[in-house]
């Protein structure tokens, strides 16, 4: 598993059935390494702070393989890495095999895997149809957060390297299940 992009976000605001909405999904790729701190990402912009960014959401990753199934629902779609508002596009980043509490070094920094990642409206934004929630929430390809235990940089082709297997904690795409159900 590879770094295939880092992706940074500004405020965007954006005028949405007559409510003007801030967001810092519209993530696009950098060239430069970024900064992952406890609770976020350096210069990315976190909009709502309670279902993005903190300690157990500072980074959110999604898998580059991911892109293909979503390609073809959208051919006309504009497409670069960080459309789905992740930090990390990562390659062959599998949440059936990922397990919850999975601790990887990356680059300079160690991660834990905490959860999935659930869509909200505004990827709908990204997307030009809310639909993509439903979609979304019907796969496994959720993407997942990172907790920050050790701080640093992280740039393409850095490699994501498991250090701890989680034992007894389910895969991401088991809680992603679980989330659906409630």
């Amino acid at each position: 598993m590879k770094v295939v992009s880092v992706n940074i976000g500004e405020k965007k605001t954006i005028n949405y059935k007559g409510k003007t909405i801030e967001t810092g999904i519209f993530k696009k790729p950098v060239n430069h390494p970024i900064f992952l701190g406890k609770e976020d990402v350096e210069n990315d912009v976190v909009i709502d702070r309670k279902y993005h960014g903190g300690i157990d959401q500072a980074v959110y990753a999604y898998s580059e393989n991911h892109y293909q199934y979503w390609k073809e629902l959208y051919p006309n779609l504009d497409w670069y890495y960080g459309i789905f508002g992740e930090n990390l596009t990562i390659s062959n980043l599998e949440e059936t095999k990922i397990q919850v509490g999975n601790v990887y070094k990356l680059g300079e920094v160690i991660l834990e895997v905490t959860k999935p990642r659930e869509p909200c409206m505004k990827l709908g934004l990204v997307f030009g149809t809310q639909k993509i929630l439903k979609q979304f929430w019907n796969s496994t390809k959720s993407g997942m957060y990172f907790k920050v235990l050790q701080t640093g940089n992280v740039t393409v082709n850095d490699e994501l390297i498991l250090i701890t297997q989680s034992e007894n904690y389910p895969t991401i795409a088991v809680v992603y299940e679980t989330k659906k159900q409630q």
